[in-house]
């Protein structure tokens, strides 16, 4: 993925970035039921995200 920010964007400050990552985290936990089973690629995305998310705090 780049890195690089077009010039024709505003960045935006972590406080945001992270509201965001938090709205869409809590929309994907209500899309996804606990019985549903997820296949094993989107399994293995999940489990990096949570793996990261644990990083972070």
């Amino acid at each position: 993925m780049d890195s690089q920010i077009d010039s024709d964007f505003e960045q935006i400050d972590h406080r945001t970035c992270q509201s965001i990552c938090d709205a869409v985290g809590e929309r994907l936990q209500r899309s996804f039921r606990p019985e549903t089973e997820l296949s094993p690629r989107l399994r293995q995305l999940m489990d990096e995200l949570h793996r990261r998310d644990n990083d972070h705090y």
